[in-house]
């Protein structure tokens, strides 16, 4: 048997009950933290919680030679990741190899950022379109596509969750004050007039899931140097708002009251 099993946002107190129980019962316990990492918790602490030990995966252990999924064929594998596991296509990929191996399989969900983060932002979760991810830049490799996601959405009146590069191997997470200049930048290189500017309201979010979340809403020029702390972080961009949402972003998140305004 195959168990994928997600382990939430945060730390180890996110695992739900029925995660629990199945990561106390299996034979192997495996993780992978390449996708997704629980900033308030450690090895330790989960292995201690499940009275099992943690084998952790590297990303070609994972995607290349996927040996867990040939135990899973005699013995009970549980392979956990931050979040929630089917948010990753990769992690989709196990489930189609087991469905053709033969292989059974339960997936344990967790509460994911897709989720979180649009709702600790007190917007209106069906009113947002296409998510997109900011990459680290690289050598020939600073893609407009993410802010033309924006775009897109803006023009259809619709919100955007923009999630933030993830290197766990090198220890490298993406702020949101990084993420908010990529876009200005690649604002800056285009040939038409874009849609964000340092006006824009954007909203910073931080740490999901802990006591210590942090959720600022404001204009790119005061938010891209405002300190959001430790990792993880994401940014939504806002399109038109309803009275409702606006109330939240200036009452819990600090947003200027003239957004008020505009609705």
């Amino acid at each position: 048997m195959f168990y994928l099993v997600g382990l939430g946002l945060f730390d180890e107190k996110d695992i739900s009950l029925k995660g629990l129980e199945c990561l106390k019962e299996v034979d192997i316990v495996y993780a992978e933290f390449f996708t997704s990492k629980l900033f308030g918790s450690s090895f330790e602490a989960i292995e201690n919680l499940i009275n099992q030990k943690i084998i952790v995966l590297n990303r070609n252990e994972v995607e290349e030679e996927s040996n867990f999924l040939k135990e899973a064929e005699n013995s009970n594998v549980a392979l956990i990741t931050g979040g929630d596991p089917l948010i990753a296509t990769t992690h989709s990929d196990f489930i189609v190899e087991c469905a053709k191996r033969g292989i059974d399989y339960e997936i344990i969900h967790g509460s994911s950022i897709l989720s979180s983060a649009p709702a600790i932002s007190g917007l209106q979760g069906y009113k947002f379109g296409k998510v997109t991810t900011i990459p680290f830049p690289d050598h020939n490799f600073y893609p407009k596509s993410p802010y033309m996601a924006i775009e897109d959405n803006l023009n259809m009146d619709l919100h955007t969750l923009v999630l933030l590069d993830i290197q766990a191997h090198k220890n490298r997470y993406m702020s949101v004050n990084e993420g908010l200049k990529y876009l200005l930048d690649v604002k800056d290189s285009l040939d038409h007039t874009g849609l964000i500017c340092e006006d824009t309201l954007a909203i910073g979010i931080a740490r999901v899931g802990s006591k210590d979340v942090i959720v600022k809403a404001s204009a790119i020029r005061e938010l891209i140097d405002y300190d959001f702390g430790s990792p993880l972080h994401c940014i939504i961009i806002p399109s038109k708002l309803h009275i409702v949402e606006a109330e939240y972003l200036v009452e819990v998140a600090g947003a200027p009251r003239e957004i008020l305004d505009d609705v």
